[in-house]
């Protein structure tokens, strides 16, 4: 009888209790304890959250904006056809989008991916806008794309003087060109210099973002257009460069910025594509506007076009780098980290590296795009043409500032809800669903990656209660996984509602930037990566995605991004370093995440075409092809699982239940001219004498028909060549196990050839074919880490078995498949030579 040892802890709210029996201690999961909070699913129906989707179609009509400004909004409904290219349909709409967007300013935005109570699938999108913010430093400019915007700057240049009256706009430079129609002075930029924040410790660290900056014009331009009852979908949509933390957060820079790079470029449309998968609906809404006497009513919706310009070898390639951090630098600069975080100036830090590849006329920005969206599906999928041939496509899965006005609230009416999702913690995708389960499982138990989690929401955490009410900082989501193409993350998901007095732009700024891409503590890890990185950051780190003009705000990490400028792309991708972090590997994982993006630049597909994907099944030869197999049944519950897995090979598989009459079957297929090429022994309960497995064996080998056993099979061969069966002291019933390879095992001609020489398998079993008591003419194939026999072969005669199930979840089907395609080649008798076909 096995011993047991209990042991019980108890506590208010639960009881933890641990039992010592067979090869370990087992934890027992906990039964009762507190009733749980509600979800983030559940808390975003209560709330009606919009997961960062659009709203139900609106209506139209007309609204007054705060700032005086007449909005008037015509809804054209679309029919929802998402692979359709006929006219008047999302499908041909959006797809007409992505072209244009080679050639004309606007941006796309794409969530395609879902989660519970986090992400929703939309699109929204627009060319040729009618108004661009763009600012470096403490300048900004605002300008008119096209005539439309002209009627908008009158209000936008009176918004300026109001913060030049406030103090926070030093200088104001106002360009206007005549209008020939009405011989008047059109407004066609207004260049803005904004004052130098004041120093640091002068005014509260709780009012730090509304010192200002750049922030303060895109403020003002919001509270201009801001409105009540409008359609929720207007606002400036864009980027947000990396060095915006430097308004925010002051730092001495160490690196040579290029002159034309912008912190910020932000549009203004007038004409919005909206595309809500999950509704399964469609709309475009055209906005006109009117202010100061004048309307955008009638005036055409266009701007420039600039074609894309592809890599020119000619005036480029001498300055053309492959990659920013020659090889193996990158770890030196991680083991500088280490030395760091030994002496207590970084909990954190993390360090990126830039990769870059030549880009052909046939590479365009669209063409990259389609490729991303197909293979990397991402909550913050983005095409943004930024003007001055510099484009960003990206399939970011990390949310970096989302806010929305709430009504039901523990707070007050109409409070902003302040979320984001940390992501920290990272494993390669395994080959199917069972490979991800373990490789999930190992992300799940490293205490490195829970690690660099935990400091990201922490961080998170602090960043929130800057400009939050206290108390309402929580997480409603721990170390929860995320599936992407290449990548399975651990997230956390962060919740808080903003005091009064703050908006999304507060919220924004006091997370610039997200420790996610920076370290910890911020400041320090953001002077490291400055002093540490081989070039500037640009866009990456920084965000991308819209400041609505109802006080709302959905922005997603520049991660996962191509940055294309002047017909060069680049990949930029990073590693979070801690102390125990390796340098190889976190150079290897900056290479993985890279390898996403730069497989949309360089590797060809179906997507490549607006026109809808043809999927294409190859045909597959397969190694059971035209061979007829038996499998007897031995009452097993696993028997039409491996009966499936024989069928895949190509073979043409019956089913026997055991006994007499099953081999009666298998002698009448004889004498008809329909031998079998392979007899399968299926597992079951009981032992090998209960189904007569020794007949079984006995009528195989005199009708020369080859056989192959699992786990009760095999102990049936074992007793049938003269071996011994054992007990195991503790059963083996659904449990995992790590099997190594003998020599025999990896011989020539092995059921085990091209496998690993040690893999996870699935065993379920008590008898057990005893090591020491085997037969002369088996040969022992393979051996768990505890000892058992895990595999033989006859030395002689075409008979091999597995003790365990090759069928199961817990064994890799390709290592399964694998096993049995073997069989099936390899078992047969000396004189059966396999057909020319079969072996090539």
């Amino acid at each position: 009888m096995t011993s047991t040892t209990s042991t019980t802890t108890s506590t208010s709210t639960a009881t933890t209790t641990t039992f010592s029996s067979g090869p370990g201690v087992i934890p027992i999961v906990a039964k009762e304890g507190g009733r749980g909070a509600a979800t983030a699913s559940e808390q975003a129906l209560t709330q009606g959250l919009s997961l960062g989707a659009p709203p139900a179609r609106p209506t139209g009509g007309h609204y007054m904006t705060k700032g005086g400004i007449q909005v008037t909004a015509n809804v054209e409904p679309l029919e929802f056809s998402p692979s359709s290219t006929s006219a008047g349909t999302s499908g041909k709409a959006l797809e007409d989008l992505v072209t244009q967007l080679d050639e004309r300013k606007g941006v796309l935005l794409a969530s395609s991916y879902e989660f519970p109570g986090r992400y929703a699938r939309w699109s929204l999108g627009f060319v040729d806008p009618p108004i661009q913010i763009s600012g470096k430093g403490g300048k900004c400019t605002i300008q008119t794309l096209n005539k439309r915007g002209n009627i908008l700057m009158a209000p936008l240049e009176q918004q300026m003087q109001k913060l030049k009256h406030e103090g926070i706009v030093q200088d104001i430079n106002v360009f206007t060109q005549v209008n020939k129609e009405d011989n008047t002075d059109d407004i066609e930029r207004v260049e803005l210099t904004i004052v130098p924040p004041p120093s640091v410790g002068s005014f509260p660290e709780e009012q730090r973002s509304r010192q200002p900056s750049l922030f303060s014009i895109v403020r003002s331009i919001v509270d201009a257009f801001s409105y009540q009852g409008g359609d929720r979908q207007l606002g400036l949509y864009g980027a947000f460069g990396y060095d915006l933390t430097y308004q925010f957060e002051p730092i001495e820079l160490k690196q040579e910025r290029d002159p034309e790079q912008r912190d910020l470029l932000l549009y203004l449309p007038d004409s919005i594509l909206v595309v809500d998968q999950d509704k399964r609906d469609a709309w475009k809404i055209s906005y006109d506007f009117c202010a100061k006497g004048r309307s955008t009513q009638g005036l055409p919706r266009k701007g420039t076009a600039e074609p894309f310009q592809p890599f020119d070898e000619n005036t480029q390639n001498d300055s053309f780098e492959a990659r920013d951090t020659p090889r193996n630098e990158f770890a030196t600069s991680v083991e500088k980290a280490k030395r760091e975080f030994a002496v207590g100036n970084l909990f954190e830090a993390v360090l990126s590296q830039t990769f870059r590849e030549k880009l052909s006329d046939q590479q365009k920005p669209s063409r990259l795009f389609r490729r991303l969206r197909a293979r990397n599906p991402a909550p913050y999928g983005f095409f943004i043409n930024l003007g001055e041939q510099e484009y960003m496509v990206g399939a970011s899965p990390e949310m970096f500032v989302r806010c929305q006005t709430t009504e039901d609230n523990d707070y007050r009416p109409g409070a902003i809800r302040v979320e984001s999702c940390p992501i920290s913690g990272t494993v390669a995708r395994g080959a199917d669903a069972l490979e991800d389960a373990q490789r999930v499982k190992s992300l799940m138990m490293n205490s490195k990656e829970e690690s660099e989690l935990t400091m990201c929401t922490d961080v998170d955490r602090n960043d929130k209660s800057r400009i939050c009410e206290p108390g309402s900082v929580q997480v409603i989501g721990r170390r929860q996984i995320e599936m992407y193409s290449r990548l399975i993350h651990t997230v956390d998901h962060v919740e808080g509602y903003l005091r009064s007095g703050f908006d999304a732009l507060d919220a924004f700024l006091c997370h610039t930037w997200a420790v996610t891409v920076t370290g910890a503590p911020k400041t320090w890890a953001i002077e490291f990566v400055e002093e540490n990185e081989r070039s500037p950051r640009c866009w990456y780190g920084g965000a991308v995605g819209i400041i609505g003009f109802d006080g709302g705000l959905n922005t997603g990490l520049t991660l996962r991004t191509v940055r294309i400028k002047q017909g060069v792309a680049e990949v930029r991708a990073g590693a979070t370093l801690l102390y125990d972090s390796n340098p190889v590997a976190e150079e290897l994982e900056t290479e993985l995440k890279a390898s996403a993006m730069i497989d949309a630049i360089v590797r060809e597909g179906p997507e490549d075409s607006a026109e809808p994907r043809v999927i294409e099944k190859k045909d597959i030869a397969k190694v059971g092809q035209g061979k007829s197999v038996v499998l007897i049944d031995h009452e097993d519950s696993f028997v039409h699982t491996l009966g499936n897995y024989l069928r895949q090979t190509g073979a043409e598989v019956r089913t026997l239940r055991s006994g007499p009459s099953a081999l009666a079957t298998i002698e009448s297929m004889m004498n008809s001219g329909e031998k079998p090429d392979m007899v399968v022994l299926s597992p079951g309960p009981g032992n090998p004498t209960d189904f007569a497995l020794s007949t079984t064996m006995e009528f195989l080998i005199n009708h020369r028909i080859p056989g192959f056993g699992v786990c009760l099979g095999l102990q049936g061969m074992v007793e049938y060549f003269g071996g011994t069966l054992g007990v195991l002291s503790y059963p083996m019933h659904g449990k995992p196990s790590h099997v190594s390879l003998t020599l025999e095992g990896k011989s020539d001609g092995s059921i085990f050839t091209s496998l690993p020489e040690s893999f996870d398998v699935a065993r379920y079993h008590s008898l057990h074919g005893l090591k020491d008591k085997m037969p002369s003419c088996l040969a022992i194939t393979a051996l768990s880490e505890d000892g058992v026999v895990m595999g033989i072969r006859h030395k002689e005669l075409p008979y091999a078995a597995v003790q365990f199930h090759p069928e199961s979840i817990l064994t890799s089907p390709a290592n399964g498949m694998a096993i049995l395609g073997n069989v099936l080649f390899h078992l047969r008798y000396e004189d059966e030579v396999p057909d020319e076909e079969e072996v090539n």
